[in-house]
């Protein structure tokens, strides 16, 4: 599956950049992790901000298809952190959103797209972890940015199409109950790109 994902991203990136007006570049930022909560719960934002907090980095291709639509392939690594009541779990992933752009004036552009995500590895502080459901899964990225330059800023908003849990078993159960935790949570992800 890692060798699909790539394979798609070199031919995607290598047919934008044979476009005018195009190139790739690299990119890093901040996301901010749900929890699975929707953002509903402003409280714990509030009361733990960074517990939820984690960061990608990657490279991107940007091609115009014409003078104010572009696609943005992105092939991210993605470290996502999250706090469950004290304990920590940890995710890393593989990102690859293809993105449809228009720019609406001057240096303000929207976004959307499909994002596929494929999940490296996965660790919840003192509990053994089972199987998850799918390793691979298929999201959407909604977003707005600014271009200025060979600089960019997005933030947009990332969630899966469907649910993808994890189970684990709580040591301190005597029962053994199951517990799940959402291996794609809704996300706010905050971006910084340089084209290259």
């Amino acid at each position: 599956m890692k060798k699909t994902l790539l394979l798609f991203f070199v031919l995607a990136s290598t047919s934008i950049m044979a476009q005018t007006n195009s190139g790739w570049g690299i990119k890093a930022g901040l996301n901010y992790n749900s929890n699975g909560k929707y953002f509903d719960d402003a409280g714990e934002i509030i009361k733990n901000p960074d517990g939820n907090v984690g960061y990608h980095f990657g490279f991107f291709g940007k091609g115009n298809l014409t003078e104010t639509l572009y696609i943005k392939p992105e092939l991210v690594y993605t470290k996502v952190k999250s706090d469950y009541d004290g304990d920590k779990f940890d995710m890393s992933k593989l990102d690859l959103p293809v993105l449809l752009g228009y720019k609406v004036f001057g240096p303000i552009e929207v976004f959307a797209g499909p994002a596929f995500q494929y999940v490296l590895e996965t660790e919840f502080d003192g509990i053994s972890m089972n199987d998850i459901e799918s390793d691979f899964t298929v999201g959407m990225n909604i977003g707005i940015g600014v271009s200025l330059g060979n600089i960019g800023i997005d933030l947009r908003y990332d969630r899966g199409f469907s649910d993808n849990e994890a189970t684990y078993i709580n040591n301190n159960i005597v029962d053994g109950f199951q517990h799940h935790v959402e291996t794609r949570p809704e996300q706010l992800v905050l971006g910084v790109s340089l084209r290259l």
